[in-house]
């Protein structure tokens, strides 16, 4: 015979799985906070600021 599996867990993790795209940060409404360092663009003349989310902590670069 085959072997039992718990209906419960599968369902869990299948929705597990639905759930990580539908979060704030999997939709694209990150939660930006300024890293405190500072640096400055040589080429451009411009400081450049990093941002890092709070949530997921994905980081980006923004000129300013």
């Amino acid at each position: 015979m085959g072997e039992v599996i718990k209906l419960s867990t599968v369902k869990r993790a299948r929705l597990q799985d639905k759930a990580k795209a539908a979060t704030l940060c999997g939709s694209g409404f990150h939660k930006w906070k300024v890293v405190t360092d500072s640096r400055f663009d040589v080429r451009q003349g411009k400081l450049v600021t990093t941002e890092r989310c709070e949530r997921c902590h994905d980081e980006r670069t923004v000129l300013k």
